[in-house]
């Protein structure tokens, strides 16, 4: 099942063209609540990963609502739906283990490890079972985790998860699994962080970024703990042999006949120089029975680039908003 979704706004004349770091304004063009949202530290003893200190935010009123964040960001992504979602649903916003205002983990992080967390994080505040969403590497981990544990969730939003192990995929995990590579690359990413922060994420609409973000995506790397978690993720977390077993896992399921465990939206932009758009249409080949939404002129972040349009096809998807 697919569908398009239209973008009402004209975007910028050169998509995803990377303005100046020097014109970056301090503050977002476009407000947002995010700092308005209630923060929670949990302290976490996960079997999976260790001793770990979470960061969360919470929004919203309403059955819950779990958005999970992708590679490079944190909970502050999604500071553009928060409205949109929040006067529907509880939403709960975690900063992932070594992202955003959460500790790194004690162990090595692993796409299984990361799934087995989410599931004791629900566990904690006591939200197993409920709807998800996640964003690139996050709607990877839902994926992933969903078909590990069936009931850990009611419906699965994913937009844009990369799914299949790509050649770049080999050659990272090739080079950071050099000896001292991984400390001589986060040295490198430590020596400005803002602006690697504003080289590595990518918008339709540039100018949607500021300062304030920039500062939000790249603290967490200052540290030497920051970026040892981040290159794991990199590293450890997307390892090509781990996005075989996914993609061979599905391939099973649909030899056998057997649907997805709940009912699954993907959610794509046409335009992405972070993870192609054809895998979106891979993903939902090998799963037929999901619901594939597209995003015209927009991004790998849809819920920045597009807020409004990803927030009325996800409440269609989830029954708030009309049939499916």
């Amino acid at each position: 099942m697919s569908s398009r979704v239209s973008q009402k706004s004209a975007g910028p004349d050169r998509p995803f063209r990377r303005q100046p770091f020097a014109h970056l304004p301090e503050q977002p063009a476009r407000v947002h609540p995010y700092y308005m949202s209630e923060a929670h530290e949990a302290a976490m003893e996960s079997a999976a990963l260790g001793t770990l200190r979470i960061h969360y935010r919470t929004y919203g009123d309403g059955e819950p609502l779990l958005l999970v964040h992708g590679l490079m960001t944190s909970s502050y992504s999604w500071r553009y739906v928060l409205d949109g979602l929040g006067a529907h649903y509880r939403l709960i916003i975690p900063d992932l283990p070594g992202a955003g205002r959460s500790s790194g983990p004690s162990r090595r992080l692993s796409v299984a490890r990361l799934g087995s967390w989410l599931g004791e994080f629900q566990e904690a505040i006591g939200v197993r079972g409920c709807a998800v969403m996640g964003n690139s590497l996050g709607g990877y981990l839902v994926l992933s985790h969903a078909l590990a544990d069936p009931g850990a969730y009611s419906r699965v939003v994913a937009i844009h998860p990369p799914a299949f192990p790509e050649a770049r995929l080999h050659a990272m995990r090739a080079a950071l699994s050099l000896p001292g590579a991984g400390r001589v690359f986060g040295s490198w990413v430590r020596r400005d962080t803002a602006r690697w922060a504003h080289r590595t994420v990518h918008y339709y609409d540039d100018t949607l970024k500021s300062l304030e973000e920039m500062r939000e995506y790249g603290d967490p790397l200052k540290s030497a703990d920051g970026t040892r978690a981040f290159v794991s993720y990199l590293r450890d977390v997307m390892r090509p042999s781990d996005f075989a077993e996914f993609v061979d896992e599905l391939r099973w399921r649909g030899t056998e006949g057997r649907s997805f465990p709940v009912p699954l939206q993907l959610l794509y932009a046409r335009q992405d120089p972070m993870v192609d758009p054809s895998v979106g249409e891979r993903l939902a080949a090998l799963i037929p029975d999901a619901r594939l939404d597209w995003v015209e002129r927009s991004s790998h972040f849809v819920q920045v680039d597009s807020p409004a349009e990803t927030v009325a096809c996800v409440l269609r998807f989830l029954d708030l908003d009309g049939p499916r």
